[in-house]
């Protein structure tokens, strides 16, 4: 049975809001309040409702993003508390769909008064889902609201004790359950309670599998280590194009075996062996025609022609069914079951031109992730990079003294450096400068000011020095003053970016969303490969901005570098 717990609320959004914010947030979780952390970081907001728990939490440093369902209630929420600091998202358990889309950790989940309106046969995988959100040593809170359910909602019986055993289940310590407390509106027959429970790792079992995937599993090439380097590339770099299913994420087989080919590109053109003594299943004529291209030049959003676009589009099928039949199958859990199950798919038909885009890479097939793999994949890359470089090195190292030669660390080091294109702004320069000539302004993003071809930069509005992404909808005009020297190598704060938002937006709209088709074309691409866009629709410049703005709070948790606060 499909039960509605929203629209009572969205209907109803004025008397709710009333009545939460009648009252202050220490008057309400005053049980909460020693168990909170005394740094603040980054909080997701489950239910969030008339923004009063999210607004306290802005107020003390915290970055918040907020859930909530009910249409008009976050509509009203956001009108009554517009921080910079709360960033306001439609989205519902069990699933969060668009919360995990985001590829942020949370150092803290908040559930008030949510976990009533779950049925009880959603909860195991509403509890899967939060748990693979916290950062390790993160923190889930939840206020149980205990009593029976008002005629108008639909609400079930909430226990502590089933807190706790889905918490265990799901990698998650209790920390304590408070007694019940009085319900502070005066409902004699309601009681509220307050469950904290802490994340010591990473919660899913992902990252003992992955150390024995890439440390103790047996390995007859460096096929698995392959795999799973291309799994996290994506995982990193273009985390959007991932389908979530149930208790994993599908990516297009296209994407890996395109990765696949821009990792051992370098490592075939040094001559050093991957395979000892025998042929690399995946290298064919197709894949020699290829030599011209360089690594980096393999991406989402690239296009080629001529026979170059005929061997790519064979050469990703060859590596797509190596793929399938070779590291996928073999790299397994203890049971042997394939850690990713893949399902090889055709080789899509093409004429002279080839487009490297999303649609076509799915139809090459699909592979499917643990949803814990995807979110270690893509929160502890800093970690399991340098552990997968290691053994890649070690085992090539081994490959060639079987062969009687030489290599060193270095060397292999040298061939397996994820080659990113050069710093290159020359394109949207030229677009930027044909508008000049046609009498049209161009203002700085940044400063509001008109701008001068001889005043002009191109600024990466998340820097090339932490990210060193060349996507079109990254690059904006901007002072040079501005950009070299009092925004350089800094990540641009959430107020600033918001003050330049309709700048930013006006520059997409006219420089790319309204150029040529390959123009348009490439900037769709490249920004649902790499941002966090909604799947279920074509998605508009007020979605690419929340999305840029999501990318760069991911961006500042990752690297902890300083923010630009704007133009003073």
């Amino acid at each position: 049975m499909s039960w509605d717990t929203i629209t009572p609320y969205h209907r109803g959004f004025r008397e709710f809001t009333e009545t939460y914010e009648a009252f202050s947030f220490e008057d309400v979780h005053a049980d909460a309040l020693r168990f909170l952390a005394p740094t603040p970081g980054l909080m997701l907001d489950i239910g969030a409702g008339s923004g009063r728990d999210a607004a306290w939490f802005a107020t003390r440093g915290w970055q918040v993003i907020a859930v909530e369902p009910a249409a008009a209630l976050r509509q009203e929420a956001s009108r009554l508390h517009p921080s910079p600091a709360i960033r306001w998202v439609d989205d519902r358990l069990p699933a969060l769909t668009g919360i995990h889309r985001l590829g942020l950790g949370f150092d803290l989940i908040w559930l008030s008064g949510v976990w009533m309106h779950i049925p009880p046969e959603d909860r195991r995988r509403a509890m899967r889902k939060i748990a693979t959100l916290l950062k390790p040593g993160g923190r889930l809170m939840l206020t149980l609201r205990h009593g029976p359910a008002p005629m108008d909602r639909p609400m079930w019986p909430v226990d502590a004790n089933e807190i706790e055993r889905l918490g265990i289940d799901h990698g998650l310590a209790l920390r304590v359950a408070t007694e019940r407390q009085a319900d502070r509106g005066g409902r004699e027959d309601i009681r509220w309670q307050t469950v904290v429970l802490d994340l010591p790792d990473d919660g899913g079992g992902a990252l003992p599998l992955l150390r024995g995937v890439i440390l103790r599993q047996e390995k007859s090439a460096t096929y698995k280590l392959a795999l799973l380097r291309c799994i996290a590339r994506i995982a990193d770099a273009s985390p959007n194009v991932a389908q979530e299913a149930g208790d994993d994420v599908i990516l297009p087989l296209g994407l890996i075996a395109l990765y696949w080919l821009r990792m051992f590109k370098p490592l075939l053109a040094r001559d050093l062996p991957q395979i000892p003594g025998g042929r690399m299943g995946f290298v064919k004529e197709p894949f020699h025609a290829l030599t011209a291209i360089a690594p980096h030049e393999l991406r989402p959003g690239a296009s080629f022609s001529g026979p170059i676009a005929t061997a790519l589009r064979a050469a990703l099928g060859d590596a797509a069914q190596l793929i399938a039949t070779m590291p996928a199958t073999h790299l397994t859990f203890a049971d042997n079951r394939p850690v990713f199950p893949t399902e090889y798919g055709r080789r899509p038909r093409g004429g002279e031109a080839f487009d490297v885009e999303l649609d076509v890479l799915w139809e090459y097939g699909k592979t499917r992730v643990p949803l814990a793999v995807w979110q270690a994949l893509r929160r502890m890359s800093a970690w399991i990079e340098p552990m997968l470089l290691a053994e890649w090195v070690r085992i090539t190292r081994a490959y060639a003294e079987r062969d009687g030669r030489v290599v060193t660390a270095d060397e292999v080091l040298a061939a397996l450096e994820w080659s990113e294109p050069e710093r290159d702004t020359g394109f949207v320069r030229t677009l930027a400068q044909q508008r000049l000539v046609r009498g049209e302004t161009i203002l700085c993003v940044w400063s509001g000011r008109l701008l001068r071809a001889d005043a002009m930069d191109i600024d990466h509005c998340l820097p090339w020095s932490a990210w060193p992404c060349g996507d079109l909808w990254n690059l904006l005009p901007s002072l040079r003053s501005v950009n070299q020297h009092a925004k350089r190598e800094r990540i641009v704060s959430a107020a600033a970016l918001a003050e330049a938002r309709p700048r930013i937006t006006d520059w997409w709209q006219q420089a790319y969303l309204s150029a040529t088709p390959a123009v348009r074309r490439r900037f769709a691409e490249e920004a649902r490969t790499t941002l966090p866009l909604p799947h279920d629709r074509t998605p508009d410049v007020d979605d690419l901005f929340a999305a840029l703005d999501f990318r760069r709070l991911r961006l500042l948790q990752d690297t902890q570098l300083a923010e630009w606060s704007g133009v003073s």
